[in-house]
Order: C-alpha cells, then structure tokens, then sequence
C-alpha cells in the first residue's frame, strides 16, 4: 500500500442516489477503498439512500473538513452542488459522471477503478477553478444575503413573461440600462453551461475572466462581456412592476427589489479539481458538444 498518496487515506463520497447506475457506482467505489485500506466516509444525505449501513457518516457540511479527497458520483449539478460546501475546505474533488454531459463528473463509470487508482498514485492534473460570490443589499447597507456560484449567477424574470430591466455597472463605472430576459453572469467553468446556450463565449479554464452574457436583449447590439476576474459587477433592477429574480447555480431563486444592489465578485477560495491523466479539455468540448461529428475517423492533422 506504499504506493498509494499518504495525503489521500480519508476519501468522502458523496453522490445522488437517486438512480440504480449512481448507487452501483458508489458501491464499487466503496469497496474498492475499503480493500486498499482507505477510510470512505460518506456525506449523510448519500449515506441514507445506500442499500447497505457504511462505516462511517458526516454532515454534507462537515465532509470537506475530515478528509482528504471526495469522489462525487452524478452529473455536474451533483458536484456544483458538493463544491459549494467544500470549496473552503481546500479539499480536492473528483468527479464520475453519472448524469448527462459531464465537464465536471469526467470519469467514465467504466473506468472509475483504473482511474480512482491512478489519483490515488498521485498521478493526477490539478485544475483550480475559481467561484463567484453574491451579495443582495439595500443602498449604503449590509448584506442581506450571500450565495456562491461555480457556474453563474442569473437575473432573471422567474415565471413571468416580462422583460427586466436594469442597470450594470462594472468597478464603479455605468456599462447599461437594458431590456431583457435576464443577465448570465459567468465563471469560464459556467462558460460551457447556461451561457453558452444564450449565446456567451466559451472560456478555456486557465483564463481568469468573467463573462457577462444578456437573455434575448431588447437592443440587437447587445453582446457580451468579458472583464477580468477581479472586476466587481453591480446591477440594481429599475422601475419594474414585476421582481427580477436571481439565482446562483439553479438554485432557489429571491427576488431582487427596486432598490436592492446585486454585488457579485470572484470568491476568494478555489475549488481544486482533480482530473486523471490524459484529461483534454478540447476533447471534452468535441465529445460533449458534438463537435467535428462530419469528421468523425479523420485524425487531428487532417483537413476536409
């Protein structure tokens, strides 16, 4: 067991049961662990969806804090979900896809032994991946609520058809009024999720930039914005009948009133990402978007 990182010897598990695929996953996982001698700890939540009692069981919030590497099972939204609460920690994640694209989750299900045993040897790419924190206050007062976001934060309508309008602003200086349906204000880690499908640019992972990408803007020329990541972006909601909403990660959306600030910036803690050998992030944008799919069989020098 020499050969296995003495800094990887308590491995939490956390994952969404919520599919035979993902509990076989983390069963195999778990036992796997259990062989080589490790400690698996469960997040509690995973743990009482699993057809057996593990050994051994933390507070989703307690989990980053007593161990030394986490294995989440699922799709991106699992692992969004998962590094929220152990971003602080410092604690390296690794992700195995269960779920539907998989930019995060990278490990194919066929391969997580193979692949789990190669980390574990320490043999691994390390990919920090920098969030983004909001704050909702009123004019010249304190925060009343914090939320962080590995890929966006969104403004938007909630469930009514109407256009928002609001005001952006960026280090202090106006950028716009606009009409639209919202604004998508993305890490490059959300720059291949929502954003992408509104129309925003895809950002590599090393760049450290945030791109701020507008829902159906009313005016055509609206286009977005890329600034660098430690811009400080303001948006107050104006003279609107119906409350924007806003939203970090999908999750449970709180309105924005009309003399609410929206304050988002870059959160000062990283979330280290660990991937096995050989991860490409271009060929991850070929396999999950479907590019060069005319081209299938031609190698990468080759032109049509």
């Amino acid at each position: 067991m020499e050969k296995f990182s003495k800094s990887f010897h308590h491995i939490g598990l956390i994952g969404r049961p919520d599919k035979t695929s993902v509990v076989t996953t983390l069963c195999l996982i778990y036992d796997h662990l259990l062989t080589l001698g490790l400690n698996p700890i469960f997040d509690q939540e995973t743990a009482a969806l699993m057809p057996f009692t593990p050994q051994h069981s933390l507070h989703k919030d307690q989990v980053g804090e007593h161990v030394d590497l986490v294995i989440v099972v699922g799709g991106d939204g699992t692992l969004l979900h998962a590094a929220r609460s152990l971003v602080k920690y410092n604690t390296p994640v690794l992700g195995v896809n269960r779920g539907r694209l998989g930019f995060l989750t990278d490990i194919n299900p066929t391969e997580v032994i193979a692949k789990l045993d190669l980390v574990l040897q320490g043999d691994f790419l390390l990919d920090r991946r920098f969030l983004l924190e909001l704050e909702i206050r009123k004019h010249n007062g304190p925060a009343y609520y914090k939320a962080i976001a590995l890929n966006d934060i969104v403004l938007h309508s909630g469930k009514s058809v109407h256009m928002v309008d609001f005001k952006l602003e960026i280090d202090g200086k106006f950028v716009y009024r606009q009409h639209s349906d919202g604004l998508i204000v993305a890490t490059p880690t959300g720059s291949t999720a929502y954003a992408l499908s509104g129309g925003g640019p895809i950002i590599h992972p090393s760049l450290d930039a945030i791109a701020l990408v507008p829902m159906h803007p009313h005016t055509l020329s609206s286009r977005p914005i890329i600034v660098g990541d430690q811009s400080e972006i303001v948006i107050t909601a104006q003279e609107t009948r119906w409350q924007p909403m806003v939203s970090a990660d999908g999750q449970e959306s709180i309105s924005l009133s009309d003399d609410d600030l929206l304050c988002i910036r870059k959160y000062p803690h990283k979330l280290n990402l660990l991937h096995p050998p050989g991860y490409d992030f271009y060929m991850s944008c070929r396999t999950k978007l479907g590019w060069n799919q005319d081209f299938e069989g031609l190698n990468g020098d080759e032109t049509a």
